[in-house]
């Protein structure tokens, strides 16, 4: 089996869990369940409608309750508006084309809204995302067809990335070393100029991967004097690369919207721009003229002869006619607006938009690479003529659905892939401006071959005066056992446990430093059920109102990226039979240890965790280091 018919086959397996899962969680529940899981917004109200491209309609639509859930809805993704009257046949389907905050608009493939839509509550259900998968299944079977086409410009390219030829390097490139970046961070942007096939930025948890990118890609869009496409699999990480490379001066447009909606990143979405442009103005006049002439074809009834018939034929000849004009127009203000585009930024599947699907580009930017799917990675890579990967390995990787997909591969990134058969491409970032070099020591000794060090503004800081930035309190003996509750387990007396701790450690600082800005502060925990529990005992212990708004409890999943000055890690596994289920990702222990910036305390039961390796030798990192604490301390 090749390289890409191998892709294609864990890509199958998994799309199929993946719509099994969807069907579980839609089939035979009701509106109220669909929303708890995220899949459905009810009720809704229609804010407004207005023609779009191709004769369709949208319909701007607003939640207006349970403003608080999270949900499923994102740019792009399929949805269907419903009737509360008759949800089985009162349906129609469109594409959501914005999503920010509590409102949505979903393009509808038909002119005008149904009757039922004037009648009872409305509801918007998430579907089955066939797009994404169908775009991934493209771009393997493109890219196998350019890898056997010799003459191929994009085969070399391929030939690299799946390792059957080796990345090039033009040494004679030399990168001007910004006074901005420290000296690795140099060393990646000297390699990113010198490539010419790939290169592979590794940025460990605060190390500036960012900074090293958006001073990289000012470099290189100064070069090349052409577009580049930075993309990520998520919109927090588009966002955020947008943001930065807007502010150092570039053109940037974001593909799709943003995940944020604040009016920097609102500016650089299409939209905007084309609110902007000056053949606006026409665009309005002209929608404005066909929705005139379809108000005034829809004003005859059904009982009209022949003359009336061949006059309301007329008016949505004419209006349509004119639509034609506004998608004329529309393209010409696509094509105006990205011949002065610089950067162009998108999620991977946001990356073959209509708008800017047959772009090709010098350079192609993969962020947050160790967390993409490899598959989704080759929409982006069929566009370049070089890949620049960055990202950490080393931290979570995607999510899989099917355990089968992810124990054949398809867990393993590109990233992951490129590091081992490349490793002339890499440079590893291995400053940190995070941590305290205590809090950092044990992933560095893990995960980055004892390479991480501590900047001197960040290796000896604090909270406060003669408090150690780690500590390990061992809750072994206590009886602090574990409960399962659902699929998620929970551990009552654990969570008791840190936020009594907590709560000392807030008055210590109030003691200390009584005149300072309250700390930032994260309680995480591997499960969910654990962290509902953490939430409620915090919302309950009392703590003062200017700490607990600086208090954010959630999975560790949901903190990657971010950073905290206090982080507290519940462990929450205590059983006889030393099982610790997925706290056996290290990977992921490695994102909770590292978003402290001055003080990381573990919360959890040695004689369960130390069963496993990287725990035994975690407590005992903490006990040289005199972190150690046993909960009966605090009881």
């Amino acid at each position: 089996m090749s390289y890409f018919e191998n892709l294609t086959s864990l890509l199958q397996i998994e799309r199929e869990e993946d719509r099994t899962q969807y069907k579980q969680l839609t089939e035979s529940t009701s509106v109220s369940e669909r929303r708890a899981n995220g899949l459905t917004w009810y009720p809704v109200a229609i804010r407004g409608t207005e023609l779009t491209k191709g004769d369709y309609i949208s319909v701007e639509l607003e939640r207006t309750t349970h403003h608080d859930l999270a949900h499923l809805f994102r740019f792009g993704v399929p949805a269907t508006l419903f009737s509360n009257h008759n949800p089985s046949d009162d349906r129609i389907e469109g594409l959501v084309s914005y999503q920010g905050g509590n409102r949505l608009k979903l393009t509808l493939k038909t002119d005008e809204l149904p009757d039922w839509s004037r009648d009872g509550k409305l509801g918007i259900d998430v579907l089955f995302d066939e797009n994404s998968y169908d775009e991934m299944f493209a771009a393997l079977k493109v890219a196998q067809v350019h890898l056997n086409d010799s003459n191929s410009p994009k085969a070399n390219l391929i030939k690299v990335l799946t390792g059957q030829a080796k990345p090039t390097f033009d040494e004679y490139i030399q990168a001007k070393p910004s006074i901005k970046l420290n000296e690795f961070q140099n060393k990646a942007l000297a390699k990113i100029l010198q490539a010419q096939d790939l290169a592979i930025v590794h940025g460990p948890p605060g190390t500036g991967k960012t900074t090293t990118l958006v001073e990289a890609i000012q470099q290189l869009a100064q070069k090349d004097q052409a577009p580049i496409l930075v993309v990520a699999p998520s919109n927090a990480a588009v966002d955020l690369l947008s943001e930065k490379l807007s502010l150092a001066g570039l053109n940037v447009l974001r593909v799709g919207n943003p995940a944020r909606v604040s009016d920097s990143l609102m500016a650089l979405t299409l939209d905007a721009k084309m609110m902007d442009h000056p053949a606006i103005k026409e665009i309005k006049r002209f929608k404005k003229q066909a929705q005139e002439f379809k108000n005034m074809a829809h004003k005859y009834k059904r009982n009209f002869g022949k003359a009336e018939r061949d006059q309301r034929k007329l008016l949505f000849e004419e209006a349509h006619k004119i639509m034609k004009e506004v998608e004329r127009t529309e393209q010409y203000m696509i094509d105006d607006i990205l011949t002065k585009t610089q950067i162009v930024t998108a999620t991977m599947v946001g990356a073959n938009h209509y708008t800017v699907r047959k772009l090709q580009y010098k350079t192609v930017v993969i962020d947050e690479a160790g967390q993409a799917l490899e598959p989704a990675c080759w929409i982006a890579i069929l566009k370049a003529q070089r890949v620049i990967l960055a990202g950490d390995h080393c931290q979570l990787a995607p999510t899989i659905k099917s355990n089968e997909a992810s124990q054949k591969g398809l867990s393993k990134t590109l990233l992951e892939k490129s590091v081992e058969i490349h490793p002339e491409s890499v440079v590893l970032l291995q400053e940190q401006y995070r941590m305290n070099e205590l809090i950092m020591g044990y992933s560095s000794q893990v995960f980055y071959q004892n390479l991480l060090k501590a900047h001197e503004s960040v290796a000896q800081r604090t909270l406060f005066d003669g408090e150690i930035a780690l500590n390990f309190v061992d809750t072994a003996g206590c009886g602090f056992e574990e409960k399962l509750i659902g699929t998620s387990t929970i551990n009552p007396e654990e969570a008791q446990l840190l936020v009594k701790h907590l709560t000392q450690l807030i008055d210590s600082y109030k003691t200390e430093k009584p005149d300072s800005a309250a700390p930032s502060i994260a309680v995480i925990s591997p499960y969910k059920q654990q962290v509902l529990e953490l939430q409620q005992l915090v919302q309950h212990s009392g703590i003062e109102e200017q700490f607990l708004k600086k208090i954010s409890v959630n999975t560790i999943d949901s903190f990657q990226g971010q950073e905290r000055d206090i982080v507290y890690i519940s462990m929450v596994r205590n059983n006889a039979e030393g099982e610790i289920g997925f706290l056996s990702d290290i990977r992921r222990m490695n994102v909770a240890m590292t978003r402290a910036k001055k003080k990381l305390v573990v919360i959890g039961d040695s004689a369960t965790l130390a069963q496993f390796d990287f725990y035994a030798k975690f407590i005992e990192y903490a006990e040289n280091a005199g972190s150690y604490l046993s909960a009966w301390e605090f009881m």
